[in-house]
């Protein structure tokens, strides 16, 4: 397994160590004691799955009370992946880190607790697999917009496919700090 780790403190990319031949593959998707020797230190308690179209654009989410840690993968398809620094107080608050997951290179991204994260949809479909460390209330949840001009993420499209709770999402400097999560350093 190769661990890089990109300009945002705890948000990596994972390598996981594939084998195959003619018959096909095989790789470990998760194993507690190398990830957390690896810095994925965290209990996770539920596990997601979701389906999407081309241009289908998912976030750029985030909890308040309940901050969820996700390690993301992709198992059929591939997706432009986005992980932001919303942590009040942070050195790298309001920066993004992103990645390409795809079930060809079979990485995954782990994003903290306290960060916003998305993804669009670059394959035709993709399904997409995700494990939290907390669980999803939909009360605590917040939407940070996609294209807010502050984060100078290059997405892959132009004119997303959203949910009409994305398309109502704010710009960071316009979302209350009251309403964002608090750095803690570790």
């Amino acid at each position: 397994m190769n661990i890089i780790k990109t300009k945002l403190s705890g948000v990596l990319q994972i390598e996981p160590q594939v084998f195959g031949d003619a018959r096909g593959f095989f790789l470990e998707t998760y194993s507690e004691q190398r990830y957390r020797k690896s810095g994925v230190d965290y209990d996770f308690v539920q596990d997601n799955q979701s389906r999407s179209s081309q241009g289908v654009l998912r976030g750029l989410h985030y909890q308040l009370k309940h901050p969820q840690g996700k390690l993301v993968r992709v198992v059929r398809g591939s997706v432009f992946d986005v992980a932001v620094d919303i942590r009040v107080g942070s050195p790298t608050f309001g920066q993004a880190a992103w990645t390409i997951l795809s079930d060809q290179n079979h990485y995954q991204f782990y994003v903290p607790p306290g960060f916003a994260h998305g993804f669009c949809v670059i394959s035709d479909f993709a399904d997409f697999e995700y494990k939290c460390t907390d669980y999803y209330y939909p009360e605590d949840e917040g939407s940070l917009l996609w294209n807010d001009p502050q984060l100078d993420i290059p997405w892959p499209v132009v004119n997303p496919e959203l949910s009409d709770k994305d398309k109502k999402a704010l710009c960071l400097s316009d979302i209350p700090k009251n309403q964002l999560p608090i750095y803690t350093s570790i």
